[in-house]
């Protein structure tokens, strides 16, 4: 247990970093003349106490973060945190479970984006920006933990990064918390800038806070029950799908592009797969709106293009219900929710990378079956993949669909239908948001689920938001005994 006195003095520390964010809302609700400010002085003054009583009682000068230490406070980070940000909801809404109250805030700090909160352009102030504000912590805490955390434990192929990002981050930024403070300002900048362009595009400055932060954060939850649809405006829907992609890039790609330019951008395999991917996406279900839809051309391209990329990011964002455009486009909506983004960006699902990985093992195997007497290696970004890497790559797709599939089976046996269970166990491992249906689709919520069901979801949005290993091992005896 000694062993475990840092990590508990962290959970502590960022459990008063949370009661600090409480105060945001809080004033927002007193300057709205809404009650719900009392949920939120309640909740930061039981989340003041318990961080304190854990700073103050698990005080070591050790604070080494091993590899044992990082998987613990990973893991218990998330789910603590989760813990103490629902308690508002709870308070503030007495008809809401807790248990909806956690899978709201679960959703919100792993950028998911499900809801089970209706009524939205009715909400208080205070509510919807703890929201917001859940998924911008959640998002630049995402973006962290990718470029520090997961690369130093070799989690599902993320040790690929590691060298890279030291060698990038060394020559300008010798210590990774000067690291991590830039990547929190280039985050916050990103933030600003968004806010101030969907303003003049024509949101209130409130509604335009709320969706920079969660575009930027790849989140999803919005002010309105339309989600951006309630907008209806083509420069709105531009700014945020901007702001998607932005979130979706590798934020160590903006340090470069701050040293040498906005070509370092493109210069990043990984983001150039991503942005091909995602324009061949919108190009597939515009085609299909227009051929088999009727939809006019440029119509067809605004709602593909704002859809797809929604769902390839993981966003969650809006215009239209997808899921009823039927054949080619509802698949293809499904299939993007597992994409997701680049590795170090906000976004959630497997991952670019492990695309480019597998696909160069393909390759290699192919080759290899033509000229079995050469020797073909993968290749990622012209450089060799180690074994290692290789070989958690593909673990990491094994086990991403085995929790998948546990996760569509667990709702199953709750009596839901096909299309709600496979879509829902999707959106979450994928950290998406909406699913696919009547019930859970971009026109429904989560609200309907049963509360084991929510717990479920909320698991699978945590194993997917970690990348499965980091949570996946705290479950052997001999992580224990190490």
């Amino acid at each position: 247990m000694a062993r475990l006195h840092p990590v508990l003095f962290a959970v502590g520390a960022l459990l008063a970093a949370l009661a600090a964010a409480m105060l945001a809302p809080l004033l927002a609700a007193l300057a709205a003349g809404t009650g719900d400010w009392r949920a939120f002085a309640l909740s930061a003054g039981l989340a003041l106490f318990a961080g304190g009583g854990l700073m103050l009682g698990f005080r070591t000068p050790d604070r080494t973060v091993t590899a044992h230490r990082a998987f613990v406070l990973t893991t218990a980070s998330w789910v603590v945190l989760a813990a103490f940000a629902a308690l508002p909801f709870a308070l503030a809404d007495p008809e809401l479970s807790y248990g909806g109250a956690y899978f709201e805030a679960m959703s919100g700090l792993t950028t998911t984006g499900s809801t089970v909160l209706g009524g939205l352009d009715d909400r208080p102030p205070g509510i919807l920006l703890w929201r917001a504000l859940l998924q911008w912590l959640g998002g630049v805490g995402i973006v962290v933990m990718a470029v520090a955390v997961l690369p130093f434990l070799g989690v599902g192929g993320m040790q690929l990064f590691r060298t890279e990002s030291s060698d990038r981050s060394d020559k300008a930024l010798p210590r990774a918390a000067r690291v991590a403070a830039a990547i929190g300002g280039i985050y916050a900048a990103l933030t600003a800038l968004w806010a101030a362009m969907l303003w003049l595009a024509g949101m209130s400055r409130f509604d335009a806070v709320c969706h920079a932060m969660t575009a930027i954060a790849t989140g999803g939850f919005s002010t309105r029950d339309a989600s951006i649809g309630h907008f209806d405006d083509a420069a709105i829907e531009a700014v945020v799908i901007a702001g998607m992609i932005a979130g979706s890039l590798p934020f160590m790609l903006y340090l470069s592009a701050l040293r040498s330019g906005p070509r370092a951008l493109l210069a990043d395999g990984q983001a150039r797969w991503f942005l091909a991917a995602a324009a061949a996406a919108v190009a597939a279900m515009t085609l299909w709106l227009v051929a088999h839809r009727g939809a006019p051309a440029a119509e067809a391209l605004r709602l593909a293009a704002f859809n797809a990329v929604s769902a390839m990011t993981g966003t969650g964002f809006a215009t239209a219900d997808y899921g009823r455009w039927g054949g080619l486009a509802a698949a293809l909506a499904f299939f993007l929710m597992f994409v997701g983004g680049c590795t170090g960006g906000t976004t959630g699902g497997i991952k670019i990378f492990r695309f480019q990985v597998l696909a160069a093992a393909v390759r290699a195997e192919v080759a290899r079956v033509l000229q079995p007497h050469r020797v073909y290696a993968p290749r990622y970004d012209r450089k060799p993949i180690p074994p290692e890497v290789l070989a958690a790559v593909v673990g990491f797709h094994f086990l991403f669909f085995a929790a998948f599939a546990a996760a569509a089976l667990a709702l199953a046996l709750h009596g839901y239908d096909f299309t709600t269970s496979v879509s829902g166990a999707a959106t979450a491992i994928a950290n998406v948001g909406p699913g696919l249906g009547p019930a859970i689709g971009p026109s429904g919520n989560f609200a309907g689920l049963d509360d084991s069901a929510k717990w479920v979801l909320s698991a699978a949005m945590l194993l997917g938001r970690l990348e499965l290993f980091t949570v996946l091992v705290l479950f052997l005896p001999r992580f224990w005994r190490a």
